[in-house]
């Protein structure tokens, strides 16, 4: 490998000697229409033995032998500019140095450099082409041939890239903008608009459409996406304009459609600043770091580098996990893994004493509803609202400046035991507000994609063993946002809240669970006829409809369009007191706990059906 690159750079320094040469002489020849008078053919000769040398030693140490000539760009190109440039410049400044009595003519010093740039540059690109496209152009025949729907930045960048590849043919372009119609972009035409889709792919024999506009709106994307679905051809995209923008991945590293472009929205605008002030420099503690939205709420953290992050995790093995990821992710990162249970007063309070955390997100919680319904009532209301009391307690004493609450729109008329656990410990947050310096801002938001225990995972591995799915009934909705935008607005709502609101996220429309069970078995490469769809009936404490505020709540705007703001029920510190005296208990059956938590949260009613 070293060896071919050094023959490259004997191959280029060579080139150079010659274009050197050819440019002086034409140079000359040029300034005598070719009728070149002795006196000044000796002198040209005289002066070539030493401008060759110099100019490539130029060259030289202004990098251009870096470089591989069948990746020639416009960098190249001005690099060469300013070198030649550069050479030009030398070369009176060292005539009148050596003071040999040899006179240049001043037009030859002006066309000299004029065709060494020529020379060089057009040697470079014509080469990348003969590389790329054996001089056929775009009229190459081997390759699938492929539409790109999208005619923007990325969607250009994308057929320089599939034009090297073989295996692909961009045949065309399809955008709704029709300023574009007809145009050439990188010698490929705007066909039309994406309705026209089914004619040209019929036009062209194109099994393949590549969605190629990670700036446009989501609701342009998914309307593209349901195009493609109706005609019923394979459909690819390009990486999300975060991950773009990020550096992270290229335009050409191309994916399946997957559910979160048909489910996704637009992406969260973060007050960038607001948050690095928020969190840069801070030691920052993360409770159940191991989650799903804990763990995603470690690496948005880690972004804005804290001076430390505190992962607080009961599951080893999570925290192992995340461990891992952080290291390789982010290997300048000040982070402290922290086993431990946030109902243990002692470890909790130990670890804040010894790292004193400034900002806390508490996303420690059990989640399962059906779980926490049946034989594990006490614990829901042990882990969810003590552990909460446990840790938000804390973190008055040790002085933390915010603590961020994760909650759930379950927590909204509950019908089920987690989800009123999860008001009871939004309702300790509020109570404990105004006894000291902590700042306790509360979120509330819906399901999220991928999550564990959430329904995409169940339905995937359901898939995978040939179906059936199965799902709770047919009329059941819920609402759904990706886990880096449950993280994102989490943080931001930690950066807005000043203490003691509940903050709701925008989850945009509900979405039906057989709904999404017919996108997997789509984007899975089945038909509903392949894999089936079953319905079980509810399971206990599962609400056909999920609520964001309840019924006697009402909501406040804020500054950001996805949050708002809702004014709920508040606790105070004598209903805190009593609440501490029945949380305190050892144990409970279940029947028990869902009696007691009728009085304590008065809008929850209870499943009554069996399981």
């Amino acid at each position: 490998m070293l060896r071919k690159a050094g023959i490259r750079t004997v191959l280029a320094i060579l080139h150079d000697i010659v274009a050197s040469m050819l440019a002086w002489i034409f140079a000359y020849l040029l300034r005598f229409n070719f009728e070149l008078p002795e006196h000044f053919s000796t002198e040209m000769q005289q002066t070539l033995m030493w401008i060759v040398p110099l100019q490539v030693a130029i060259f030289w140490k202004m990098g251009l032998y870096r470089g591989i000539w069948r990746y020639a760009s416009l960098n190249d190109l001005r690099r060469i500019v300013l070198a030649v440039l550069f050479a030009a410049l030398a070369i009176p400044v060292v005539l009148r140095m050596m003071r040999s009595g040899l006179i240049v003519p001043r037009s030859v010093l002006i066309m000299d450099p004029l065709l060494m740039i020529l020379m060089m540059g057009g040697s470079r690109i014509l080469y990348r082409l003969w590389k790329e496209t054996r001089f056929h152009g775009h009229m190459k025949i081997a390759g699938e041939p492929v539409l790109l729907m999208g005619a923007g930045d990325a969607a250009v960048m994308l057929s320089k890239e599939l034009e090297r590849n073989p295996a692909w043919q961009v045949v065309g372009f399809l955008d709704d903008d029709a300023s574009k119609k007809n145009f050439v972009l990188n010698g490929v035409k705007v066909l039309g608009g994406l309705d026209e889709l089914e004619h040209w792919t019929k036009h062209f024999g194109v099994d393949r459409v590549i969605i190629a506009m990670p700036a446009r709106s989501h609701r342009v994307r998914q309307r593209a996406m349901q195009i493609c679905n109706k005609v019923g051809i394979q459909t690819l995209t390009v990486p999300s304009f975060d991950d773009l923008m990020s550096g992270r991945v290229a335009v050409s590293q191309l994916r399946p459609i997957e559910l979160d472009d048909l489910l996704g929205r637009d992406p969260v605008v973060l007050d960038t600043e607001g948050l690095q002030e928020l969190l840069h420099g801070k030691v920052v503690m993360v409770t159940g770091a191991g989650g799903s939205i804990g763990s995603e709420l470690c690496r948005q953290i880690a972004r804005f580098t804290p001076a430390k992050l505190m992962l607080f995790e009961a599951s080893e093995f999570a925290l192992y996990t995340i461990e891992q990821e952080l290291k390789l992710t982010f290997p300048a990162l000040d982070f402290v893994c922290l086993v431990g249970d946030v109902r243990d007063a002692a470890r909790v309070s130990e670890v804040m004493e010894q790292y004193q955390p400034a900002v806390v997100f508490h996303a420690a919680a059990y989640k399962h509803v059906p779980m926490m319904e049946q034989n594990n009532a006490w614990q829901a209301i042990r882990n969810n609202v003590h552990g909460t009391w446990t840790v938000a307690k804390a973190a008055q004493q040790h002085g933390v400046d915010k603590f961020v609450v994760i909650s759930t729109d379950k927590a909204v008329n509950p019908t089920n035991v987690m989800g009123a656990s999860k008001r009871l410990a939004e309702m300790v947050c509020q109570a404990l507000q105004p006894s000291g310096q902590t700042r306790f801002v509360i979120v509330r938001f819906g399901n999220v994609l991928g999550s564990t225990g959430s329904v995409i995972p169940k339905f995937r591995s359901q898939i995978a063993q040939g179906g059936p799915i199965s799902v709770t009934h047919p009329e059941i909705t819920r609402f759904f946002m990706s886990i880096p935008e449950a993280a994102q607005l989490v943080l931001q709502a930690g950066l807005m809240g000043q203490g003691g609101e509940i903050f709701v996220l925008d989850m945009g429309e509900p979405v039906k669970i057989v709904d999404l069970a017919k996108e997997l078995i789509r984007l899975s490469g089945f038909t509903e006829g392949e894999i089936k769809i079953e319905f079980t009936g509810l399971r206990p404490g599962e609400k056909l409809y999920e609520e964001l505020l309840a019924d006697n709540e009402h909501t406040l705007p804020t500054p950001h369009p996805k949050l708002r703001i809702a004014q709920a029920r508040q606790a105070d510190a004598a209903w805190l007191a009593q609440l501490l005296v029945w949380t305190h208990a050892q144990t409970m059956p279940d029947r028990q706990v869902k009696t007691a938590l009728q009085e304590w949260v008065p809008e929850y009613q209870p499943d009554t059906r069996q399981a």
